[in-house]
């Protein structure tokens, strides 16, 4: 019987973690748990080096930080705090930079000069971020190609189901003509729960409760976030540099309650449809609400489940990508932090 080879010469990586929000949090106790394993298996030693938060400020120790007492809360700022992140890298010395703030969707900024920064210093850079991957793409990639480094970002459109590095390496050679999703779990559980009965408010209030939805759920039910993954997914794999406002897209606030229930009594229920098309040199790209037939693999999809579905000019019917999700879970930070530590591999592996 055939078993895996292991990796004998360890290295040991600095880390540093920007933002360490939830997402943050999740990837620190992912690492720690599979330490033993990155060790054994991948030849992956680690240490954090660096954590900056709003609330802590650039924290940097290139002899390491205790993650567990971060996780705790019981770590203070150094004696010398640095002033700006390439200050923060630099004292880290930081051979990965995880960079894991909040979305800025129309610029992509701060978060692209935090990239562009550490790849400047020799750095690879994961990232959950999609602004930069909508606003600066081609510039990050060029730049890490440069300096002989990695710029990955697998958890910024289905946390917890590969559709970059799937496509990029298992299909070579192949052209993606069409691109057709379900993209934002969190309108897909409001949608199921006004087919219930709910109000809008009412299913809002209840993806709150579930951690799926923000305070402030515009980005989702306004279509936001499925345009953004929608520019992230043209200018990666269709080498098209779709901007925000080239889509067209349409929110699920109008929807009524008896609509959607007797559209699903029906078998062709509603969904927030993503869909990429090249058309010549360019694509058509729209976010809007659709009824789909009983058939289509998106009918069957679970209320927080995502799926894509990828065709290609020389693979007869296309791939289809589904995360599914049983009632009442959400993929939630585990998932967009396993992206990254996956994401993290791929870098120092490659």
């Amino acid at each position: 019987m055939h078993t895996k080879e292991r990796k004998t010469e360890i290295k040991t990586y600095n880390l540093c973690i920007l933002g360490f929000g939830n997402v943050g949090r999740a990837l620190a106790r992912h690492l720690l748990a599979k330490r033993e394993d990155l060790r054994n298996e991948y030849g992956i030693e680690w240490r954090v080096t660096g954590v900056a938060t709003r609330r802590m400020g650039w924290i940097a120790d290139p002899q390491g930080i205790d993650l567990e007492a971060l996780l705790a809360g019981n770590v203070s700022p150094t004696q010398t705090e640095p002033r700006d992140v390439q200050e923060w890298l630099q004292a880290a010395q930081a051979d990965v930079l995880f960079e894991l703030t909040s979305t800025n969707p129309q610029t992509g900024q701060p978060a692209i000069d935090y990239m562009r920064t550490a790849l400047e210093l020799g750095a690879h850079v994961v990232t959950a971020n999609k602004g930069p991957v909508v606003h600066a793409y081609v510039e990050l990639e060029e730049l890490a190609q440069r300096k002989g480094k990695h710029f990955l970002f697998e958890a910024t459109v289905m946390a917890g189901a590969p559709i970059f590095s799937l496509y990029q390496n298992s299909l070579p050679a192949t052209k993606l003509m069409r691109f057709r999703g379900l993209l934002n779990a969190t309108s897909n559980v409001i949608i199921n729960e006004m087919e219930q009965g709910k109000n809008f408010a009412e299913a809002v209030k209840r993806a709150q409760e579930l951690g799926i939805a923000e305070t402030d759920p515009s980005l989702d039910v306004d279509g936001w976030d499925a345009t953004v993954k929608l520019c992230a997914i043209a200018n990666v794999l269709m080498d098209v540099p779709l901007k925000l406002e080239e889509v067209q897209r349409e929110g699920i606030r109008e929807l009524q309650p008896a609509e959607l229930q007797r559209a699903r009594a029906a078998g062709t229920p509603y969904k927030q449809v993503a869909t990429l098309e090249r058309v010549g040199q360019d694509v058509v790209a729209r976010v809007q609400t659709e009824q789909v037939e009983a058939g289509d693999p998106l009918a069957a999809v679970s209320p927080a489940s995502m799926l894509a579905h990828m065709e290609m000019d020389i693979v007869p019917g296309g791939l289809t990508v589904t995360l599914h999700l049983p009632e009442d879970e959400t993929a939630g930070p585990d998932a967009t932090a396993y992206d990254v530590m996956a994401d993290f591999i791929r870098a120092v592996s490659a």
